[in-house]
This record gives C-alpha cells, sequence and structure tokens, in this order.
C-alpha cells in the first residue's frame, strides 16, 4: 500500500475540542501499536504552479498583510484559514514558498478542517513516534506542561541544538506544517524561524560551489530509538535517507541550505573529522544567523504554516515548569529534495530586480 493510498482514506469527521480537552488536564494523547507500510515514492506536484503571481485573491480580501523581517516571516490578519478558496490555498503555496513563514491569528480552524486544509497540498504525514488524538494519526499535539509532564521534552543542552526541519529524514520530507498553539503559559514559548535561502546568499561563493556538490545523510533512528526505550512504538523503520546540501524549490526556483542539528548526521564521501567540522560550521551558521531569523512571539488561537524545504524552526522551551503550552499540528510530505544547478539564489533574483527597475 502506498502513502498516497493511506492517506487519502475516508477522514474520520469526529470533532474534538483539543484546547478543551488540554484546559481541563485531560492528556488525551494516545500511543497505539498501529504500524505503517514504509513510505513509498509518489509524484508530487506543488499547489504553488498554480497560484496568481500577484496573489491577489489574498491581499484584496485581508485587512492586511505585513512582513515581520525583510528575509522571513508575514502575517496576515482577517483571513481564516478554515474558510478559504481553492485559489487562495494556492496564492498561499506560493507566499509561504517565498516568505518561508505565514502567521494568521485569531484563527477558528479545528483538526478535521486541519486535516481537509493539508490534503490540499500533499498526503499527510503520519509522524514515526508522536502521539495523537484518538482516530487522528495525522494530528500531531503540541503538549508541554512541565519538565516531568511534557510530551515532547527535549534532551538538549542549548536551544540552539533544537533547530530542525521537520522529519527531514523521511524519504520525500515535509513541504507545509500547519501549527495552531492554542494555549499559552504568561510568558514564554517562543518560537524561532531561519531562512534557508538566506542562509545560503550568506555563505561566500566558494563555499556556495562546494556545498553544491554535497549530500546528506538524514537520521530519525535516534529518535526512534528513544522512543522505544520509553515504551513508545515505531511505526515505521525506515527512517535514513540521503539529501542534497543545498536544495532546489520547485515552485520559487531559488536554492536553499538544507541542513540542520536536529536530524542531519554526516555528510557522504567526507571523512567523520572532515564532516564533522563543517557540520559544526553550518549549525553555527544557522544558528548565529540572526538577520535572517524571525522570532515569533505566539498569540492563542494563532497558526503558522511554514515550508519546511526552505526554513528551519527552533522552539524556546524557556517556560516549562511555569505555565502549559498546547497546540496541535498538521503536515504535507512534498518532493524528494533535489538540486538543480540552474536554479538561481534568491540574492541573484533580487539583485536582478533591482536592476530591472532602474
Amino acid at each position: 500500500m502506498t502513502n498516497a493510498a493511506i492517506t487519502t482514506q475516508a477522514p474520520v469527521k469526529e470533532v474534538l475540542d483539543l484546547k478543551k480537552l488540554a484546559a481541563a488536564d485531560n492528556y488525551y494523547l494516545v500511543t497505539p501499536t498501529t504500524t505503517y507500510p514504509e513510505l513509498e515514492p509518489f509524484k508530487h506536484v506543488d499547489v504553488g504552479h498554480r497560484a496568481d503571481p500577484k496573489k491577489a485573491s489574498l491581499y484584496d480580501n485581508a485587512e492586511k498583510i505585513f512582513d515581520l523581517t525583510p528575509n522571513v516571516g508575514t502575517e496576515i490578519h482577517g483571513i481564516q484559514l478554515s474558510k478559504l478558496t481553492n485559489q487562495q490555498k494556492d496564492d498561499l503555496a506560493l507566499l509561504i514558498a517565498e516568505r518561508g513563514v505565514v502567521f494568521f491569528k485569531k484563527q477558528d480552524i479545528n483538526i478535521v478542517q486541519g486535516e481537509d486544509l493539508g490534503r490540499h497540498y500533499g498526503p499527510l504525514h503520519i509522524h514515526n513516534i508522536g502521539g495523537h488524538p484518538p482516530n487522528h494519526p495525522y494530528v500531531l499535539p503540541i503538549y508541554s506542561v512541565d519538565v516531568e509532564k511534557s510530551a515532547y521534552y527535549p534532551k538538549i543542552v542549548r536551544a540552539s541544538e533544537g533547530w530542525h526541519t521537520d522529519v527531514s529524514y523521511e524519504l520525500q520530507p515535509p513541504g507545509f506544517t500547519f501549527l495552531k498553539i492554542d494555549t499559552l503559559p504568561s510568558t514564554g514559548g517562543d518560537t524561532l524561524w531561519s531562512s534557508s535561502y538566506a542562509a545560503y546568499d550568506k555563505l561566500s561563493p566558494a563555499l556556495q560551489k562546494f556545498f553544491e556538490g554535497l549530500e546528506v545523510v538524514h537520521s530519525g533512528k535516534e529518535q526512534a530509538e528513544g522512543a522505544v526505550n520509553a515504551g513508545i512504538p515505531q511505526r515505521r523503520q525506515n527512517v535514513l535517507h540521503t539529501h542534497p546540501l543545498v536544495r532546489t524549490h520547485p515552485v520559487t526556483g531559488l536554492k536553499a541550505l538544507y541542513i540542520q542539528p536536529g536530524f542531519a548526521r554526516s555528510i557522504v564521501g567526507l571523512s567523520k573529522r572532515e564532516s564533522d567540522t563543517i557540520l559544526n560550521f553550518l549549525y553555527e551558521h544557522l544558528a548565529g544567523g540572526y538577520d535572517f531569523q524571525v522570532r515569533f512571539k505566539w498569540e492563542e488561537d494563532t497558526v503558522a504554516v511554514w515550508d519546511n524545504r526552505v526554513t528551519s524552526h527552533c522552539a524556546i522551551f524557556d517556560y516549562l515548569g511555569s505555565g502549559k503550552r498546547h497546540g496541535w499540528r498538521i503536515t504535507t510530505q512534498a518532493e524528494r529534495p533535489y538540486f538543480d544547478p540552474n536554479s538561481k539564489s534568491r540574492a541573484e533574483v533580487l539583485l536582478a530586480q533591482a536592476r530591472s527597475k532602474k
């Protein structure tokens, strides 16, 4: 059975109010022993190809749309994700691909509507070890209270070690992730996103050329082993794949640095010392790239939608022990990462546009 067959099964229409359950301290997550066939290759056609370059369906109907930083992050007011037209969904795909992450506040979307919206963009991903609401395996809750009770307590030394792109170890890793945060502590719990377009642009031309010929092993084995040791079932075994260090986005045609410490493990063809040296350099490059990051302070019932192909993100776990943080996410699969030697960098495109206006 292919992954596409799994994700097109008739959706369960029971609408659970996860926010209400979390507010009542009802720890509703289940981790059934269900296993699934390994994910098989499928042809992905990004709906962003159908978008209006001006994205008029969004800009003409929103109360306001504005960029949070020059390189990454856009906020939209006055549009409900639960009520998007097909044209708005397509235009949103292009906007996310261009800006990396888009934020929507005061959203009423529920998990069933979230699943339906996600299917517009590709097959829904079932997390390999994460718990989910009953009968909703495509929904991955974010449920953190304190160190002892947190479902995803990060056993990391520094927050910067938490940079990642969602499940990049899959054969065809995610395109979009939709994350709704509906419950927040009194302070803390921000999230950082980094532009992989700009991260590539900030490298010297010599390093850019060198990196374009490299491939990186991405692994989910460590994540799975930790879960199994904790008594949580592993749903699939095939969690190690190789992807290019620099990838091309299929809609924008732009180069993006595809690397992060969460799941990247080694560079193919290099010695361990060489690989570790380069990876550590890139991890510091990512964590220290304040000029191509956005730090978002959540408000309750806000949804962030990001493109995993051209961003990394890092949750700030500074609130554990001081309040509850709850939400849920839907993740869609996309194409297998590839590098097109004819693709351009974002900096090249912006420079050409500036010259054409003179």
